[in-house]
């Protein structure tokens, strides 16, 4: 019996990019606002020199879009880097709920 996913491969890291990429294009806009806030909102004495980071672990991302199977990648990793902004400002999940229904 042949294996019918053997030609299949996950998204490449550049494919990966290019979802990240997109979806930051697409955040909602108290999101966008939030992350495009981070530079002017810095004091002048914050010891981290260098701009805020969201880090998007591809195989967590990707096994949890394999189990799921309700959604798509590009939606999962809008969602996760939602969320990510938003709990790096302090919101709430209640918070990061309320603003991506009122988008």
């Amino acid at each position: 019996m042949s294996d019918p996913f053997a030609d299949l491969a996950a998204p490449s890291l550049d494919d990966f990019a290019a979802l990240a990429d997109a979806a930051f294009k697409t955040l909602p806009q108290p999101f966008k606002r939030l992350a495009g806030e981070d530079l002017t909102d810095r004091s002048v004495l914050d010891p981290v020199p260098h701009l805020s980071q969201v880090f998007l672990y591809r195989r967590p991302i990707l096994d949890e879009w394999a189990e799921r199977g309700d959604v798509t990648l590009g939606e999962l990793i809008t969602n996760v880097l939602v969320h990510e902004i938003g709990h790096h400002f302090g919101l709430s999940d209640a918070d990061i709920h309320r603003a991506e229904d009122q988008a």
